[in-house]
């Protein structure tokens, strides 16, 4: 019997001790989580008055998950032409976040996001369409940019970003 009371006297004392202590988590989601600035998530920041047309974005998904459909479109035809974007689809259910997109682009057009708060209850839902594209609130990771981290640009509490500012 006694070798009982030890044992609990024991694991009470543990609770008493860190019962007073501050809290080491934080209350999400009345609380934001801190994130670092080079934090890769979802929200795609997608410039398309950089965009070519080139798919090089999609031809460098080792998942194959963003479709690029265009047409000719006339413009600057001097330096090659670029193309008319009709569809530029990114599936985020099949995402593994690794960034090759971003790094395969050579017109600094696509950006990594840096949410993290996309879940919804059907997964035709994580497919972002080019419309939520062109509308979305540009706040681009500064991962694999260096450009934005030289400026200490911080995507969670910063302003949007024009295509102007991002460039290398």
């Amino acid at each position: 019997m006694n070798i009982i009371g030890v044992g609990i006297a024991k694991g009470l004392s543990v609770t008493f001790r860190n019962l007073f202590r501050k809290a080491s988590t934080i209350r999400y989601p009345e609380e934001a989580a801190p994130q670092a600035p080079r934090f890769r998530g979802e929200e795609f920041a997608w410039y398309e008055e950089r965009c070519t047309g080139c798919a090089s974005c999609a031809k460098f998904c080792p998942l194959g998950i963003i479709k690029i459909v265009t047409h000719p479109g006339g413009i600057n035809v001097q330096e090659g032409q670029s193309y008319a974007i009709d569809v530029f689809d990114i599936d985020l259910g099949r995402c593994m976040f690794c960034g090759l997109c971003v790094e395969a682009c050579p017109y600094d057009a696509l950006f990594m996001g840096s949410g993290f708060e996309r879940s919804t209850y059907r997964r035709d839902d994580l497919v972002i369409q080019v419309d939520e594209l062109r509308q979305a609130e540009k706040r681009p990771s500064t991962w694999f940019r260096p450009q934005l981290e030289a400026k200490e640009y911080r995507p969670q509490t910063g302003q949007p970003l024009s295509w102007e500012e991002v460039g290398r």
